[in-house]
């Protein structure tokens, strides 16, 4: 993918909680096959403005847009059905359920006449093949029939990039993969973001800034609602005011 071709497009969104501008006047235009970074201090708007792109909040103003059709205002299922599915800063998996149940009932859903007990079992078939191959992509392969509650940490969060990525999205927005995982584990997940990223674009909140760094193609830096900065992860580290107001020093 060559990143030039537009597929996810905010135009001057706010978001106000009363005298509270969580967002303001927030414009970001991500390319196909971007791996974006969305960096900035404690509070700076960032799982607000993921809240406002998959509609789980209705913004004050301004627009969204995902391939060209405006999205602003749509209810978060008929987003996710345009393409758009996202995870989430605390984990939502189903820990009763085996690894194959979760990633299974997202496949399910977008199918034709998901839940219908009449389905042919060529159709369940070619579900349960889907399934397996997700699990397959993140490298959960040999942990299909366990528990998802008794998975370690950092599996439950590439899990739940496996349930996000069920729904067969176009853009998938990860909220802060690596929060809570050790450095083994941050390294897993840096190789699996990068392996999704050669279908899908990505968009992710992040704090760990080598991460970013490491795996960003782009990163847009929020402050107080506001974007800041944006650039290659080179031109973020040398931008004097990220460094003041999220870094308090050169980013090494």
């Amino acid at each position: 993918m060559d990143g030039e071709k537009s597929i996810l497009e905010l135009v001057k969104v706010s978001k106000r909680f009363g005298g509270l501008q969580a967002l303001n006047n927030v414009s970001v235009n991500i390319g196909e096959g971007e791996i974006r970074g969305i960096i900035g201090p404690n509070g700076a708007g960032k799982t607000t403005l993921f809240d406002a792109i998959t509609g789980e909040l209705k913004v004050t103003s301004g627009e969204i847009y995902l391939t060209g059709e405006n999205i602003t205002g749509m209810k978060p299922y008929k987003i996710c059905n345009k393409g758009l599915s996202r995870t989430f800063q605390i984990l939502h998996i189903f820990p009763e359920m085996s690894v194959y149940q979760c990633v299974w009932l997202g496949v399910n859903s977008k199918t034709r006449y998901p839940w219908n007990p009449f389905v042919s079992a060529e159709s369940f078939h070619g579900l349960s093949e889907e399934t397996l191959e997700i699990c397959r992509l993140v490298g959960l392969e040999e942990q299909t029939n366990e528990l998802a509650g008794n998975l370690a940490y950092g599996d439950q969060k590439v899990l739940e990039i496996a349930m996000a990525l069920s729904t067969k999205p176009s853009v998938l927005l990860l909220d802060e993969p690596t929060q809570g995982v050790g450095p083994q584990e941050s390294e897993m997940m840096l190789n699996v973001v990068k392996k999704l990223s050669e279908n899908t674009t990505i968009v992710l909140i992040e704090h760990t800034i080598d991460f970013v760094m490491k795996l960003c193609t782009s990163v847009s830096v929020l402050d107080e609602g506001t974007l800041i900065a944006e650039g290659s992860p080179d031109e973020i580290c040398s931008n004097k005011e990220v460094q003041r107001v999220y870094l308090g020093g050169e980013i090494n």
